[in-house]
């Protein structure tokens, strides 16, 4: 199972900046409204001490963290859907992502000039929501139109559909994202295979000057008063994040972030950030060859989770031996696990923890 998330923003926000910070794929970043022609794609380790420390004990030949895929689309701007600037034609890029980072512009920048003419990130957090509404809008408004000839037959379930539907377009229509629409249960149904941009989870990203990093400015203000507690806001200096991932020498990022003010970096509580909101978690397995981190949905069991690995383990299960995190780092090894009574065996029905150190028994 891998984790996809798209990055989207108006022009000049500063989302191919940290989408760099993130990424191991450097995309080019320009003053210059419209100036990408393609979107980025990348891939992001996913921050676990946890992995280094069971390397510490297991002495590994390496250590494959969990991977996060990025998309970073061109700025978008008023009237994308229309025809202007570049970026809308490429959100079909993000339909096959999990879930949204939305960046926010939220510093001043004397030379960089706001596509707007001015800097309000709920203002443009408002103009990306209906660009992304109207292709939402046509894509339901597509549907309903197939649904209804297939009503003509006396298709019953169609019929559903587009009462289902018809909730998502009202909800659409009065600038409403499909994730917020007031529809009954089993009304999700008839939206699942359309990958509407608005009915995805999204991580709102505030983008500050490096003075603002330790403390929210009035821009960040405005944003989490419009969008209230339930919503995930991430504050990140771009830039600073920037010159930090420059940095190759662990100890000069760490004193850098330091006299910043930070205790990690900002991008790394974004993506811990998007593992919650979509329920991951992750565990692990450990051997002299590697010691990997895999992703999987919280509630997961064991069976299930081992098809992530492979589907021949899911098929073949027979039984998940584990040791909880905690224990491995306490007692220091498998053994020592063993000999202390907390090596567990667990059966098909087994919900896997986050943090599990797992070995997996299977016969196909």
């Amino acid at each position: 199972m891998s984790l996809n998330c798209g990055i989207i923003g108006l022009t000049n926000t500063g989302k191919t900046t940290i989408f760099n910070c993130m990424s191991n794929t450097k995309a080019q970043s320009s003053n210059y409204a419209f100036s990408a022609t393609k979107s980025n794609i990348g891939i992001v380790n996913v921050p676990d001490p946890r992995l280094y420390k069971l390397d510490d004990l297991v002495k590994s030949e390496k250590v494959i963290p969990a991977t996060v895929e990025i998309v970073d689309v061109p700025g978008l701007a008023k009237g994308a859907s229309e025809g202007e600037g570049v970026g809308n034609k490429f959100l079909a890029d993000i339909q096959q992502t999990d879930a949204i980072i939305h960046v926010l512009r939220c510093f001043d920048d004397e030379n960089l000039a706001h596509i707007e003419g001015s800097v309000d990130p709920v203002r443009d957090l408002e103009i990306v929501d209906f660009e992304l509404q109207v292709r939402d809008l046509d894509l339901i408004v597509r549907k309903i139109e197939r649904l209804e000839k297939l009503t003509k037959s006396g298709d019953k379930d169609a019929k559903k559909g587009v009462a289902a539907l018809l909730k998502y377009k009202a909800h659409l229509e009065n600038f409403g994202n499909a994730r917020t629409a007031p529809v009954d249960d089993g009304d999700e149904f008839y939206i699942k295979d359309m990958q509407l941009l608005t009915e995805k989870t999204v991580l709102y990203v505030c983008n500050v000057d490096d003075t603002s990093v330790t403390f929210d400015n009035d821009y960040v203000k405005k944003v989490k008063e419009f969008l209230g507690e339930n919503e995930n806001v991430i504050v990140v200096a771009g830039e600073l994040e920037a010159e930090i991932s420059e940095l190759e020498d662990e100890d000069d990022r760490l004193e850098f972030l330091t006299d910043a003010g930070l205790e990690e970096p900002g991008v790394n509580r974004l993506v811990r950030a998007a593992y919650d909101a979509l329920n991951l978690q992750s565990f692990f397995t450990a051997g002299p060859k590697e010691v990997r981190a895999w992703t999987i949905k919280k509630g997961m069991k064991a069976p299930e989770a081992s098809g992530v690995i492979h589907s021949d383990l899911e098929r073949g299960f027979i039984r998940a031996e584990v040791i909880k995190y905690d224990d491995f780092i306490k007692y220091g090894s498998e053994q020592a696990v063993k000999e202390s009574g907390n090596f567990h065996v667990e059966g098909k029905n087994y919900i896997v923890d986050d943090g599990d150190v797992m070995h997996i028994r299977f016969n196909v």
